[in-house]
């Protein structure tokens, strides 16, 4: 963004440019009836003025409120988010550059604005939609359907919840990619019971490099291809002591350094919050679709809100809720709710998506996530198997079904670099 979005204080003078544009005034300027009409010539030409960190032009972004010309001298509004933006120097050198350089322009008069709460928050929309719609080619094909399997919170059992579908889905014959985005709480590698190391190919042809290979596992009919940073360091209690950005960058080369293949479903273990990951993952898949896990308390039900509001901000669909822990049923018959009931349903309901199930609390998901055992997918069965079994069915079968590369949306496009059809 080219300046924080706060409240500004009042405007104040700008320097002055050189000698052909030593008429810069600074003042709020509202839109009016009686404003003159724009100069096309000038707004066409403002369109090359770029915010260099939203990545579009000031005319598409809302940000010129006018620009017409007044005899000899171009008059040029635009509206910023705050007068301390830091980028304001750069937006008025550019402005005032093209403005004189058209036609019949000998003076140039910048005019400076404030966009308004609702207008700041289009521009913010504008801003991640541009991003990612323009994000750089991955090593996961857009025909695999990406599931961000995120809560907002930690200790909702997102891994779980990550391993056991992986692991049902490829029991079905699919072949899954794991990604353990949780850089700094990685778990999928103890889950899935691999304690190997990422490997590498040398650079095939037209590459520069070589890439990563993702650690394989069977399942079923199926296939799991497993990337973590614990496939990474030395022992699973070594501390990664990485900054923010780093966590991006690490997740950004997973993507684009890693020789996935062919995938019909790629899981990514979120980790906890709104961070520099979340944002990241939706800029760089722009197929990517959230799975919000939750459970039935309350707290955790507040806190997954936030979760998919960072999805819609971020233009990422939103499949279902899933409401981990629920209540467990003794072998008498008798139900304890231990977190509370009704959470994921209440969540659900507000966010205007399908629950697609309730996990039981039951003592086999811990104890095979211990063993590196997965309760689905052949493994120990059960009640909590039970429901990953039919939210996995209703993801393959109705809200995330595996892209069909014969059909003719996937053929819109023109070729596509992948011959299978969603299952091995």
């Amino acid at each position: 963004m080219c300046c924080p979005l706060t409240a500004a204080p009042g405007l104040a003078q700008l320097p002055t440019g050189g000698p052909a544009h030593d008429a810069i005034t600074l003042r709020p300027v509202s839109a009016s009836t009686d404003a003159p009409a724009n100069d096309e010539a000038m707004i066409s030409i403002l369109r090359g003025v770029m915010d260099p960190e939203l990545g579009d032009n000031i005319v598409d972004l809302g940000m010129v409120r006018n620009a017409y010309r007044e005899g000899t001298t171009g008059h040029v509004t635009v509206a910023l988010t705050t007068a301390g933006c830091p980028l304001r120097a750069t937006i008025k050198r550019d402005c005032e550059t093209r403005v004189a350089g058209l036609a019949g322009i000998e003076k140039v008069r910048l005019h400076w604005d404030e966009l308004n709460a609702a207008e700041k928050a289009r521009v913010m929309e504008r801003a991640r939609r541009t991003a990612r719609d323009n994000a750089a080619p991955t090593q996961v094909h857009a025909s695999t359907r990406v599931l961000a399997v995120a809560s907002g919170k930690g200790g909702v059992g997102k891994s779980s919840v990550t391993v056991n579908l992986a692991a049902a889905l490829a029991a079905r014959g699919f072949v899954v990619g794991v990604l353990d985005a949780d850089i700094w709480g990685f778990s999928i590698p103890r889950m899935l019971g691999l304690d190997g190391r990422l490997g590498a190919r040398p650079p095939g042809e037209g590459e520069e490099r070589g890439k990563i290979v993702p650690d394989e596992l069977a399942a079923g009919d199926g296939l799991l291809k497993v990337v973590s940073t614990g496939l990474l360091v030395e022992t699973e209690e070594t501390a990664l002591m990485w900054r923010g950005l780093m966590l991006a960058k690490a997740v950004e080369q997973f993507l684009h350094d890693v020789d996935w293949g062919e995938m019909d479903y790629l899981l990514i273990d979120m980790p906890p919050g709104t961070g520099d990951v979340q944002m990241a993952l939706a800029r760089l898949l722009p197929q990517a679709e959230m799975l919000v896990v939750t459970t039935p308390a309350l707290s955790a039900q507040k806190v997954a809100v936030r979760v998919a509001d960072m999805a819609r901000r971020s233009h990422m669909p939103i499949v279902g809720v899933v409401e981990n822990m629920g209540p467990f049923e003794a072998p008498d018959g008798q139900r304890w709710s231990f977190f509370g009931e009704g959470g994921g349903e209440r969540l659900a309901t507000d966010l205007g998506v399908p629950l697609l199930g309730s996990v039981p609390l039951e003592p086999a998901v811990s104890a095979g996530g211990d063993a590196g055992e997965p309760v689905t997918g052949g493994g120990a069965g059960g009640a909590a198997a039970v429901v990953f079994e039919r939210i996995t069915e209703l993801l393959v079968s109705e809200f995330c079904p595996p892209v069909d590369m014969g059909s003719c949306t996937a053929r819109m496009d023109g070729p596509v670099p992948v011959t299978f059809v969603g299952r091995r």
